[in-house]
């Protein structure tokens, strides 16, 4: 049994994870491994984006996945014969690695069921989350853990007991890209009000260039609000249209944004990815010397070779 918000102190004690896509970018390496999986350096990408949700407060962890996807349970599940092989050879540094990944938190496992978009996998977490606000951290942002995005979020949601999205600025010829809001200014520089989203808009159309990167604080009342919705985009139900209609003054409260200036690192594609472990690792303790002077050395070759 989950334990309820007022005997925690926190106000938002639950963060739920979808994680039910095909990963058809990465194919033939998610054929049979999910996208999630896929190292950054040394971890999965869903082991970064639990343990910002951890480092939050948020101990309560709903993964909602899809068919193919024991691995990730797997990977959050004690694994007695490796701990004992490496405990028998003194390996305790590796020991620690695997521990905490299946210490970070109580981690649940949902079905989507239907691939029905981001939208429809939200609104299968009702009967986890209850009548409680609730984070939603998409995988394929992963937000450096030295800028602590989330915390940031939860602060606004509850100074001004709203639903609270991140929001970065992104080049004007990539909005399509992205969720898209129009805005107004309030009184911290770091927050705005949104009041009105538009999924993928074209340059002409976007309202601002603030595009919705993957990290949501939501109260409850989205629930309703996702019952109700129509087949949005691709025939699907787009959670950007949820939050459109509390945006536009349909639902209890406004919607907010975070402007978000910190380090985020994209893996939603293959060159994405490459560059968040390069990212990554060059500030990684143990490789990021190696790595920095590899990268130097790759680059000169490189200028080099377009100068030919």
């Amino acid at each position: 049994m989950s334990i309820a918000p007022e005997s925690t102190g926190r106000s938002v004690t639950k963060a739920v994870i979808p994680a039910a896509g095909l990963g058809t970018r990465f194919l033939p390496a998610t054929k049979a491994m999910p996208k999630e999986m896929l190292p950054i350096v040394d971890k999965p990408a869903i082991q970064y984006v639990v343990e910002e949700a951890a480092n939050a407060g948020m101990r309560d962890v709903l993964i909602v996945t899809g068919r193919n996807k024991d691995n990730l349970s797997n990977h959050f599940d004690s694994v007695p014969e490796l701990e004992a092989t490496l405990q028998r050879k003194g390996d305790t540094d590796r020991l620690d690695r695997v521990h905490a990944s299946s210490e970070l938190a109580e981690v649940h496992f949902l079905r989507q069921g239907q691939p029905l978009g981001l939208g429809h996998a939200v609104g299968r977490a009702r009967m986890h989350v209850g009548n409680e606000s609730f984070a939603v951290l998409l995988g394929d942002d992963l937000i450096d853990e030295r800028d602590p995005l989330l915390t940031r979020m939860i602060e606004v949601h509850d100074q001004r007991e709203a639903t609270v999205v991140a929001l970065m600025e992104v080049p004007e010829e990539l909005i399509h890209l992205y969720g898209c809001a129009a805005v107004n200014a309030t009184a911290d520089p770091d927050v705005v009000e949104v009041t009105a989203l538009v999924e993928k808009p074209s340059p002409a159309e976007a309202p601002s260039n603030l595009a919705v990167i993957g990290r949501y604080v939501l109260r409850p009342e989205i629930f309703d609000v996702i019952d109700r919705l129509e087949p949005g985009r691709g025939g699907e139900y787009q959670l950007t249209d949820a939050l459109n209609v509390l945006a536009t003054g349909d639902g209890d409260r406004p919607v907010y944004g975070v402007v978000f200036r910190g380090r985020r690192y994209d893996t939603g594609d293959r060159a994405s990815w490459i560059k968040a472990n390069l990212l990554l690792g060059v500030d990684n303790e143990e490789l990021g010397a190696e790595l920095s002077d590899w990268v130097i050395e790759l680059a000169e070759q490189l200028r080099a070779r377009r100068s030919d």
